[in-house]
């Protein structure tokens, strides 16, 4: 029999798991004494004899061994049969242990150590125990569960979860629905470490930012971890409100509009003779605001896209929002007349921003010809209409 487990029998087993004595890291041995024999226990042996690199390392996974096909190759699906955790032996063998330690302690005679060793070890194994999950077995598949996220990150997430993509189904048997929520639990702890991480992160970021300090809570990291959390947070922001999907930079049509409006307004009284009549505009808005614009005019894009798999090749990448958003950033035009000419000059955080496919002609000051910048922008121009981008139904 095949049961389904709602999603607020999870969140209630992962929160009474996670106040519980038991660490979600710790190894049930850790210092092993392990039987030369240990590897031929059949059914009954551990997970670590056949994987014994998770001896040293728990949470350790081989993507040497586990890898796409091809370059090419990118995970849709992932279906996993997996056995219940370490159990307790069932009442049948129960019972044939005790007798066999009954008969140990009632006939055997000799005076070899491991014979003494027997006699003196404490049957300690009972009926009621019956197949049931050990505190090994539990870890046994919060463990698994790390280490398949970390092996297939795009397929076991917490937004798949939370979005109801993952699905749980499991045996009757009690040890079976244990270990299926112990997997959920693994889960659910490591991403709540995440957050914790990333909470961590921010608080030193906030104490900085706000007071001007150093605060205890950087000691938590260093340059290593800063690089893993900062390019988490990128991945959000490039899939979200960035080049992830062709979408998000749609949402700042208006804004592109807007300010093309006002340069060749500035653009068209220069031309005529006259005096500008704004000479400067202030906007102010939010990182939600910038990034979709910077985005839409081809800004800090790399030949790559970022992905939770290519972190190590992506430490030179040009999107970075440490360098491109900090609180108070800004991207300002400057539009010069240039005894006639008139050029675009591209600033972000005061500093020039050279304008992407205008390589060749932006002059020394990195201000291109404003009718330059005007053609290379032409297809957004002439459309880039935020009502269609965005209808969610379009007329056909």
């Amino acid at each position: 029999m095949l049961l389904t487990i709602p999603l607020k029998v999870i969140i209630a087993h992962f929160f009474f798991s996670y106040i519980s004595c038991c660490s979600l890291w710790r190894n049930v041995l850790t210092t092993p004494d392990i039987p030369a024999i240990a590897k031929y226990f059949t059914t009954k042996g551990r997970y670590e004899e056949v994987n014994p690199y998770l001896i040293d390392d728990i949470l350790a996974v081989n993507k040497s061994l586990v890898k796409p096909p091809s370059a090419e190759c990118r995970e849709i699906h992932l279906t996993a049969i997996i056995r219940h955790g370490s159990r307790y032996p069932t009442i049948k063998n129960v019972k044939k242990m005790r007798e066999l330690h009954n008969l140990v302690v009632q006939k055997a005679s000799g005076e070899e150590r491991w014979l003494r060793e027997i006699t003196q070890w404490k049957m300690w194994y009972t009926d009621e125990m019956d197949g049931r999950l050990v505190q090994k077995g539990v870890l046994d598949h919060r463990h698994l569960a790390v280490r398949l996220s970390k092996l297939f990150p795009s397929l076991i997430s917490k937004e798949k979860l939370q979005d109801g993509h993952i699905k749980f189904m499991t045996s009757s048997k009690h040890r079976c629905v244990n270990s299926t929520l112990s997997f959920q639990g693994g889960l659910a702890k490591l991403w709540a470490i995440e957050d914790m991480a990333e909470a961590a992160f921010y608080l030193c970021a906030y104490e900085l930012a706000i007071k001007t300090i150093n605060s205890p809570w950087c000691q938590l990291f260093d340059e290593a971890d800063a690089l893993v959390l900062e390019y988490a947070n990128d991945l959000k922001q490039f899939w979200k409100r960035s080049y992830g999907h062709d979408i998000n930079s749609k949402s700042s049509c208006i804004l592109f509009h807007d300010v093309f409006s006002r340069l060749d307004r500035a653009a068209n009284e220069i031309r005529s003779g006259s005096n500008v009549t704004e000479a400067a505009t202030i906007q102010v808005g939010h990182a939600d605001t910038l990034l979709p614009l910077l985005t839409l005019l081809g800004f800090f894009k790399d030949s790559v896209p970022l992905t939770s798999n290519n972190y190590v090749t992506q430490g030179q990448r040009a999107f970075r929002t440490s360098r491109m958003m900090p609180y108070a950033a800004n991207l300002v035009l400057v539009l010069y007349d240039c005894s006639g000419n008139l050029r675009l000059q591209a600033l972000l955080n005061e500093r020039p921003l050279a304008f992407p496919g205008l390589a060749t002609n932006q002059g020394e000051e990195g201000a291109p010809l404003y009718q330059d910048v005007r053609d290379h922008y032409g297809e957004l121009l002439q459309g880039c209409d935020f009502e269609k981008e965005c209808q969610l139904f379009p007329s056909k």
